[in-house]
């Protein structure tokens, strides 16, 4: 019977197999050079298989950017591995990452977020999430999403338009998101709130505040009185019991303190910490961007109204365009006759000014229309990139005719004022 056995002072087993593991030099078979990032896995599959081996002391092995010269697809196979051989086998494994891929894979409760100076775990006994929002965010929490880790400011939206729009409006606004380290993520209108709370520091004493300023933009929802008769949601004359219907409107509010209460209170249900909820000025989205600011003196500027109208007009006829039968130009013409039409055709009704019925009568032809609000919005993009892009005093002009809301949200979120922000001051209240 032969034995064989590897050479050493009187050290263990173990340790002799240990020196052994560390000599062996393992190649990959197959064709042409094996690549860095093969290099990098053969090293770390070789470092979890020592420490398999050890039984005595803390087993931990400390990865700086594994994702280095990995396609996407085997960055996320190896921190699914690397997860279940660190809990099978008992080892703990820190890895520093700059790859939204290898954060959306680990799990959130072991993820920690770097903010110089301070490190913050995102475990269940440190944020303010829910148990719920866990099992939510690993259902949700994907590759796109993952970039939030990473940014200097994060914009959360609950639509694909807001998702297209909001980059261009900053980048004409001076205030480019890409130069700002902003990232944009898209919830499609499901758990605005549980992202938010990613942020949010359940001892803030202890841990102190995550220093990333978040907005979370959202809608108003609230009607104005004459919208549900040019929506065509009643008849003239009518007005449905509040408990019959989905949609709600200024009158259902009584008064204006009332409605402020209801603004309030959707406002304070995201904001708290670094976290701030930008509530639309009065409605939606495309409706805002046709009504614009409300001036001190209760006027609405009528805000970008005639563009959104031709964006609107020139998603309608999308396919024929992308097919060569229509020009965008063409269209344009088009748009901008019939918009004339509209605007002389609104008139004050149900205590709404004729810039609020015009805005209604826009957002009426966009639903109506069942076109992709996601395509309006591409092309009011390149609308406005067209108008306001080319001139560099264009930015102030563009800034009086958008809804309040948004230059806010933009300016928070790229830190426009150094001062300390009144979310601060709210939290702390």
């Amino acid at each position: 019977i032969s034995d064989i056995k590897v050479s050493g002072a009187n050290a263990s087993p173990d340790a002799r197999l240990r020196e052994l593991l560390e000599k062996l030099d393992l190649r990959l078979d197959g064709k042409g050079k094996l690549g860095l990032g093969s290099d990098n896995l053969l090293f770390i599959a070789c470092e979890l298989l020592l420490l398999a081996q050890e039984s005595e002391g803390s087993k931990m092995l400390l990865i700086e950017e594994p994702e280095a010269h990995l396609h996407a697809q085997r960055q996320l196979k190896v921190m699914r591995f690397m997860q279940e051989h660190a809990e099978a086998k008992g080892i703990q494994i820190i890895v520093t990452t700059h790859s939204p891929n290898l954060a959306s894979a680990i799990k959130l409760k072991n993820l920690v977020m770097i903010r110089k100076p301070r490190a913050f775990s995102l475990a269940e006994s440190q944020t303010l999430l829910e148990p719920s929002d866990y099992q939510f965010l690993k259902r949700f929490l994907d590759v796109t999403k993952a970039n939030l880790f990473f940014a200097r400011g994060v914009v959360i939206v609950e639509g694909d338009a807001e998702n297209i729009l909001l980059p261009t409006l900053a980048n004409l606004l001076k205030r480019d998101f890409a130069e700002h380290g902003v990232s944009v993520i898209n919830v499609g209108g499901v758990g605005l709130r549980r992202y938010a709370r990613i942020f949010q520091r359940k001892d803030t004493e202890k841990d102190g505040q995550i220093n990333v300023p978040v907005a979370c933009v959202t809608d108003m929802d609230v009607m104005p009185n004459c919208a549900p008769l040019i929506m065509g949601k009643i008849k003239e004359g009518e007005w449905p019991e509040k408990s019959t219907r989905r949609w709600k409107a200024k009158k259902d509010f009584g008064t204006a303190d009332e409605l402020a209460k209801y603004r309030t209170e959707k406002d304070a249900k995201a904001s708290g910490q670094y976290v701030k909820s930008f509530v639309s000025d009065e409605w939606t989205l495309e409706y805002d961007l046709a009504l614009g600011p409300k001036a001190s003196n209760g006027v609405f500027s009528g805000g970008l109204a005639e563009e959104v109208f031709a964006a609107v007009c020139l998603a309608e006829v999308d396919e024929s365009i992308n097919a060569k039968k229509k020009t965008v130009e063409g269209v344009k013409i088009i748009a901008a006759g019939e918009f004339i039409e509209a605007k002389n055709s609104a008139v004050t009704k149900d205590d709404c000014t004729i810039e609020e019925v015009l805005a209604s009568t826009i957002y009426a032809k966009l639903v109506r229309s069942g076109v992709s609000k996601a395509i309006v919005s591409q092309y009011l993009a390149d609308l406005l990139q067209s108008k306001y892009g080319k001139d560099e005093y264009a930015a102030a002009e563009l800034r009086q005719r958008l809804p309040t809301y948004l230059t806010n949200a933009i300016d928070y979120v790229t830190r426009a004022s150094e001062a300390e922000p009144e979310h601060q001051k709210s939290a702390d209240g």
